[in-house]
């Protein structure tokens, strides 16, 4: 496969998860795909065929990183590849993570929504955005009488406190 295809074939591996966790939220297979890590694996061997041939060159920029060394790999057309399928896979991760603490933290798939969206297409933001949102719904679920019963519990009397 070519550097154009290969490049391209890194999203559209991506893009039917990203599909599931914004589209379909409420389906179970959502949540057991959400759970594995294989939707990265096609990715990662996009990666893999985009890495290997640029090796020496990938290893150089990573194990003694300068702006020099990235713009030189970048310049590369299977550099530039490879290092697009390297963050589509980790924002796929990222997305699947978030997916997954807003559903445990009951947090709406109509918010969820937007902000996966955002996340694929400027995972920083997206994901500062959801920090911010899964801190706030975390101290909602941490206040005092939150999750508590509205009527007291019977005591082993009978009474209620």
């Amino acid at each position: 496969m070519t550097t154009p295809t290969l490049f391209d074939l890194a999203f559209i591996l991506a893009a039917p998860f990203w599909a599931l966790l914004i589209l379909a939220p409420g389906w179970r297979w959502t949540d057991r795909i959400a759970a594995s890590p294989l939707p990265m694996v096609p990715v990662l061997a996009v990666y893999l065929a985009l890495a290997v041939p640029v090796f020496p060159q990938l290893w150089a920029a990573v194990s003694h990183p300068d702006l020099a060394g990235f713009q030189e790999l970048l310049r590369l057309g299977d550099g530039a590849g490879a290092i697009w399928a390297q963050v589509i896979a980790w924002d796929l991760f990222l997305g699947q993570w978030m997916y997954r603490e807003a559903r445990e933290l009951s947090i709406h798939p109509l918010v969820m929504g937007p902000l996966l969206l955002l996340t694929v297409l400027l995972s920083p933001l997206g994901v500062l955005l959801f920090l911010a949102l899964r801190a706030a719904a975390r101290r909602r679920h941490r206040r005092p009488g939150a999750g508590r019963p509205r009527h007291p519990a019977p005591t082993a009397a009978g009474a209620h406190t």
